[in-house]
């Protein structure tokens, strides 16, 4: 009776911003490499491509431990294993503070992408089983919006720490520190949170879903994969690369190419939850990711054209970010009207790998287009990727079946 009187007198919070909250900081720790790029060469006497090799290192650490992790998920508990994954990242950026060598860099970013692995499991988990059915949709978009925040706030955040103390060990320390305060929260008595986070269900052999039966390999699904890697290549080229690119071929000031990055992420976070709505209101998501892909496209073609540069080119950044974060709901439909009925986690458990596997193919090709003296390759390589992401995504429509399609359309009206 006293723990339970003491657990009261504790402060409630949504369940929602307990997940947010972890998806933000998951998404502060995976820009707090990118952030500080452009500083550390010359803080740790490394070129680009070993630096973009560390990126591949967390990306593929992820890729590999991310789905034994999620049957982790449901063995040990959601609410568990998202507290070690905190604890684990937050920890691998604490050591950067005190150890920041290239070679621990490898090792923290290892153990990094481990804890990386374990976030949309154990959230979506969370998720399912607190929040009320008939916000699930909503739910997801805040969270969604919550991890492109975070991303969003790391280039200031860090970098101005960085340039407050003179080097980076402070900025990782701080992206670090991040993660206990998300911890704090995370254990804090929740609303809507009895069914979140208590362990495994029971399920009895007429509901265990009969893996066998059920056909997720199918060629609709492996070009979402590939569309997904596409998506990563080109989002990745920006948001990792494209300060250093601003500052070795165009002399943008840091202020301002930081002041570009950042608006190209927080208008993405935005961009979601209007990408949202309009999911909501069409059927045809294969054409909306198309327009706003080729959109997006043409306006970052910009760059390498002409040149842009101080406040024209935060705007220009600014507007492809919006209409970069607008597919986000849209590539989600898409997966969604793939996959077979009842199999729409483990489907998008597949085509989420895509997402790292650009991750690690790409910090290398990006570091090797930045050594070799070819910044403008950054911004093209980007365009290319997003075009190639636009033949896909009106391919999936194609594909989708008719009759789902006029379903969607009907609920839609």
């Amino acid at each position: 009776m006293l723990l339970l009187q003491d657990d009261m007198k504790l402060p409630r919070i949504s369940l929602l911003s307990q997940v947010s909250a972890a998806h933000l900081v998951s998404h502060l720790h995976i820009m707090a490499l990118p952030a500080l790029l452009p500083l550390l060469p010359n803080q740790m006497g490394v070129g680009f491509v070993e630096l973009g090799l560390a990126l591949s290192v967390f990306n593929i650490v992820s890729a590999l431990v991310q789905a034994p992790l999620g049957f982790a998920v449901d063995r040990f508990g959601a609410r568990r294993m998202l507290t070690f994954g905190l604890l684990l990242g937050s920890s691998s950026f604490l050591s950067l503070g005190v150890l920041p060598t290239y070679g621990w860099l490898l090792v923290a970013m290892g153990l990094a992408g481990f804890a990386n692995g374990i976030y949309h499991p154990a959230d979506y988990s969370m998720l399912s089983g607190g929040i009320d059915e008939r916000r699930m949709g909503r739910a997801f978009s805040v969270h969604t919006f919550a991890g492109y925040a975070g991303a969003a706030i790391a280039p200031a955040m860090l970098l101005g720490i960085a340039a407050w103390q003179g080097d980076t060990r402070l900025a990782f320390a701080a992206a670090g520190l991040a993660g206990f305060v998300a911890i704090a929260l995370l254990w804090l008595p929740s609303r809507l949170s009895a069914a979140a986070g208590a362990g495994p269900r029971k399920q009895t052999s007429a509901a265990k879903p009969r893996s066998s039966a059920v056909k997720v390999f199918t060629p609709a699904v492996f070009a979402l994969t590939f569309l997904f890697v596409l998506l990563s290549l080109s989002g990745g080229s920006i948001q990792n690369f494209s300060v250093s690119a601003l500052l070795s071929g165009y002399d943008i000031p840091l202020a301002i190419a930081n002041g570009g990055l950042t608006a190209f992420l927080f208008a993405s976070a935005f961009g979601v939850l209007s990408g949202g709505a309009l999911a909501d209101r069409t059927a045809h998501h294969g054409t909306v990711a198309a327009v706003a892909l080729a959109a997006a496209g043409m306006l970052i073609a910009t760059i390498p054209i002409f040149g842009v540069h101080g406040y024209l080119l935060v705007a220009i950044l600014g507007m492809a970010g919006f209409l970069f974060g607008i597919i986000a709901p849209s590539r989600d439909m898409l997966v969604r009207a793939a996959a077979p009925p009842g199999a729409e986690g483990r489907v998008f458990g597949i085509v989420s790998t895509g997402f790292n596997i650009g991750g690690a193919v790409g910090p290398v090709l990006f570091g090797w287009l930045l050594d070799s003296g070819r910044p403008e390759g950054i911004f093209w390589s980007a365009v290319a990727f997003m075009l190639f992401t636009v033949l896909i995504s009106l391919l999936q429509e194609r594909r989708t079946p008719k009759a789902r399609i006029a379903a969607e359309a009907a609920a839609v009206r």
